[in-house]
């Protein structure tokens, strides 16, 4: 019985997507592909950022032809002209890159050699994604057509290729190591330099005081139900401990929908949620608090100290779960409560052997030329 539901929820995805098949279908057998067209399509980002960003800047310098389809916003539906137009694109680009859920595609019989590359946004393998949750609520079943079409994904380090192809539903042989491009800021001196003037300059109190960046993940399926539960912190006794030499940046998922709980703006408060990359608050940050979030893996490249703020563990790894056990992360000091952050925002200290160890595993291929690797291996015969 279970099986013949899995089977009817599969079809309903299919018509539910029957206006965007029926017009690709249109688009296939009348125009052609262009074996030059590349099509960056995100439905979480409204501007080409991230690795979107790296790549299409170093495509600029090749010969083809540049294409984005992003989201205005998180809620607005597409018309029937802009799914009229999205369709014709998939159907006549070579590549296609996609850099987070994208659902569309999913149910799509696209051309033979149509290239879908999954740059996905987040790098390492930490929070379980994908048909990595299956069995959990909100995950997938054997019948979803999620993370369907994908021809390619990249990752961070040789050592989690297995957890992507697992997460994907690839054969290993399709995710590549080329390291993350977004990251190769983090060995741009320029760049940091360059970060460093604009954000001083736009928020100067930033300049003269230690910062602490709260950084957490949010909670729920995804993006329609996104939340964190701020009442965890007692925010009132952190700016009693350390306002006088600290400014403490809030910074939630861009998911994160009760925004209205977070603490009031004040001298000690910031709330920096238009900064749509969080990597370029971490030049100035001297604290990272976060939880399961991988900004983790960004951080480490920095050698900066990490505190892991997990009073839900048990509750987030019996709902979402780790690609590893929680341990093999945590290379900087857990706190489980108020107590213990306090403690650990005074006291903690980064364990080197450990923060070694998990940036060999996790991020081994990240060192200032991802994006590099990732043209010569997807855009050779550019």
């Amino acid at each position: 019985m279970n099986k013949i539901v899995e089977i009817l929820k599969k079809e309903f995805q299919y018509m539910k997507r029957m206006d965007c098949i029926l017009l690709y279908t249109f688009y296939k057998l009348s125009t052609r592909q262009d074996s030059k067209k590349v099509l960056f399509l995100s439905d979480s980002r409204d501007t080409i950022s991230g690795n979107f960003e790296f790549i299409y800047k170093r495509l600029q310098k090749e010969d083809c032809i540049l294409n984005t389809f992003l989201r205005k916003k998180l809620k607005t539906k597409k018309t029937f002209k802009e799914k009229r137009q999205l369709m014709k694109l998939i159907a006549t680009s070579k590549y296609i890159l996609v850099d987070d859920f994208y659902p569309l595609i999913y149910a799509l019989h696209l051309r033979k050699n149509t290239e879908v590359i999954q740059v996905w946004h987040a790098l390492g393998a930490y929070k379980a994604v994908g048909y990595a949750r299956m069995g959990k609520v909100g995950g997938p079943t054997t019948y979803s057509l999620t993370h369907r079409n994908y021809t390619a994904a990249i990752v961070s380090s040789e050592a989690i290729r297995k957890d992507y192809a697992r997460a994907f539903h690839m054969d290993k042989q399709k995710v590549y190591a080329t390291g993350i491009p977004r990251t190769d800021i983090f060995f741009d001196k320029e760049y940091e330099e360059n970060i460093k003037k604009r954000i001083y300059e736009k928020y100067p109190r930033l300049k003269n005081k230690k910062v602490i960046l709260f950084a957490p993940t949010f909670r729920g399926n995804g993006q329609n139900t996104a939340y964190y539960d701020f009442s965890l912190l007692d925010f009132k006794k952190i700016e009693e401990k350390f306002k006088n030499d600290y400014v403490f940046i809030v910074r939630p998922h861009p998911f994160t929908k009760n925004l209205e709980d977070m603490p009031k703006e004040n001298d000690f408060y910031m709330h920096l949620t238009e900064e749509r990359e969080v990597n370029d608050l971490l030049f100035i940050t001297d604290v990272l608090i976060t939880d399961y979030s991988s900004v983790i893996f960004e951080y480490a490249l920095l050698n900066r100290r990490t505190i892991f703020f997990v009073p839900d563990l048990e509750e987030y790894m019996a709902s979402r779960d780790f690609f590893y056990p929680f341990e093999k992360y945590t290379y900087g000091e857990v706190a489980h409560n108020m107590e213990e952050l306090i403690i650990a925002i005074e006291k903690g200290k980064v364990n080197q052997k450990k923060l070694k160890e998990f940036k060999e595993y996790f991020i081994s291929s990240c060192d200032g030329n991802s994006t590099e690797r990732f043209i010569h291996q997807f855009f050779k015969e550019l």
